[in-house]
């Protein structure tokens, strides 16, 4: 182990998965808030993460989507260093890396594979740099220690632990059965050096009668020498976002009765789908993916999501009969909103002679805006602040209205003749001028919009202006706004609900931190 690790003062705890998907991310994004309200400055870190939903630091770096939401529940800002390696796929084997926040190249599985021992010094550096400025970090793991064929040459999980002499916490979902299975057949396949630095397990999503669970744990501890930490039963109403697109394979999201129908295309390389959040959580809205011709309907409001491949992504919305549907719907009455790739697709034409993001040179948009896309080299990743410009359909009722979310594009868009809804006032870390100024389009109906920025429905005035609007459209009532308890809440149920699961003093004996253990809250 490298000896450089004892030098620096941060303690650390890894989160590590027996699969995708059993609730790495949301454990690590509940530490992160239980350590900061216990007192402490706290950072998260994933060596490398592997997703379309990515969000924008201060300056213009790229991260993934879930280390920012940690960093928000640890009450920090984000930094490139969280995320080191981010890998957006653009197909089944082909990626693109970025790299500390900055596109980096783009590689076929092997090719990756073939980078990662120079990608290592981006890795252990940025992890030392976190360990400088905080008191603990929380490290994620990507899928299994335990995948044999990747083992090797892996830079995200035990590599990492042992680096920072990590103890490491392994997680299982018994949601889907089999989990003492995959908890002791990681073990079977780990190095003893790996073992030994596991230094309990947590079972999460567990429904129904704990006591019939007693006698599995007692044989996983007697079996396996490590603690169990805890069991973490599965939630309903806790609202933290997703990471992964295995999400979007949930049922249709319907909360009170549903006045109003949202449908939002589910393209292949749909990125940053959080951005719908917020829609799910408004009494008398549904909110529903659609991948198929048939199960669009006439919504009263389509929506457009970003996607790493604008081409490709159209071209399979063509293949599937989307394109066309979507046009039909609108005509009969569907409002639109397309969001940065999905803003794209809605002109007439997109175009990527370099081949930036497609190997196909251009294809014609839905022709429902007067404008064409072309792609260049150089991506634009900026924070954005303004106001709403407009007064009319979708927007009617909210001019002047703040709006605040980020920027991820590659394409540049030229737009001539129609409106202009938001006006910028602030791009992080780029100056304001007359070029920039602005952003978006909205044809002369006032029922298609199309913009660059990411969180739109965050902005919970303009949310609900867009939502009033189509609600007189179609001559009905919304239901009074609830009271969301706002991101900052839903961490704090998130790590209430945990807390109350998972031995506490366990964990902060392995991490090496003090704890006041009769103050909880109250720091040391």
């Amino acid at each position: 182990m490298d000896e450089r690790v004892v030098q620096h003062p941060a303690k650390t705890i890894m989160v590590q998965g027996t699969a995708s998907s059993v609730g790495k991310s949301l454990l690590a994004t509940a530490l992160c808030r239980i350590f900061r309200q216990d007192g402490y400055t706290v950072a998260p870190f994933k060596a490398q993460n592997m997703s379309n939903n990515s969000y924008v630091t201060p300056d213009g770096g790229e991260i993934g989507r879930a280390q920012a939401v940690q960093a928000q529940a640890a009450g920090v800002e984000t930094q490139v260093e969280m995320n080191p390696i981010l890998l957006k796929p653009e197909s089944d084997q082909r990626s693109q890396v970025v790299l500390m926040g900055r596109p980096y190249t783009s590689a076929r599985t092997m090719d990756y594979i073939e980078l990662k021992s120079q990608l290592w010094e981006s890795v252990h550096t940025s992890l030392d740099i976190l360990r400088d400025q905080f008191e603990i970090v929380v490290i994620e793991g990507a899928g299994s220690p335990a995948e044999i064929n990747l083992k090797a040459t892996e830079i995200v999980n035990m590599r990492v632990a042992l680096y920072a002499n990590a103890p490491v916490l392994l997680c299982g979902d018994i949601d889907r059965g089999g989990v003492f299975a995959s908890l002791v057949g990681t073990l079977e396949l780990l190095e003893p050096e790996e073992r030994e630095i596991i230094k309990g397990f947590v079972i999460n999503k567990f429904r129904g009668d704990i006591n019939l669970l007693t006698d599995g744990l007692t044989w996983l501890e007697d079996r396996t020498g490590i603690p169990v930490i805890g069991v973490v039963r599965h939630y309903h109403d806790i609202h933290i976002p997703e990471e992964d697109s295995v999400a979007l394979d949930l049922p249709v999201r319907v909360k009170g009765n549903a006045v109003l129908d949202i449908a939002v295309i589910q393209i292949p390389h749909i990125s940053n789908f959080d951005d719908f959040d917020p829609l799910a959580q408004e009494s008398g809205v549904t909110l529903r993916y659609v991948d198929a011709q048939t199960d669009l309907g006439r919504p009263d409001l389509i929506i457009l999501p970003g996607t790493k491949t604008t081409i490709p992504d159209l071209a399979w919305m063509d293949r599937q009969g989307l394109t066309q549907a979507v046009i039909e719907a609108h005509g009969n009455g569907s409002a639109l909103i397309g969001i940065c790739g999905g803003y794209q697709m809605l002109g007439k034409e997109v175009r990527d002679p370099d081949g930036v993001e497609s190997t196909q040179a251009q294809i014609s948009g839905l022709r429902l805006l007067p404008m064409t896309t072309i792609f260049a080299g150089s991506k634009e990743t900026h924070r954005v602040t303004g106001k709403v410009a407009l007064n009319s359909g979708l927007l009617a009722g909210a001019k002047g209205l703040p709006v605040q979310g980020y920027e991820i594009h590659m394409g540049r868009t030229a737009v001539e003749g129609v409106g202009v809804p938001f006006a910028i006032d602030d791009r992080s870390d780029l100056p304001v001028t007359q070029d920039n100024a602005l952003d978006g389009s909205l044809d002369s109906s006032g029922w298609v919009l199309g913009t660059y920025i990411h969180g739109l429905f965050h902005n919970g005035g303009l949310r609900r202006a867009m939502l009033q609007a189509l609600a007189r459209r179609k001559g009905v009532t919304l239901p009074p706004a609830d009271e969301m308890a706002g991101i900052d809440g839903e961490f704090d149920k998130l790590a209430d609900w945990v807390r109350g699961s998972l031995n506490m003093d366990l964990i902060y004996q392995m991490s090496g931190l003090a704890w006041d253990f009769d103050s909880v809250g109250s720091g040391r």
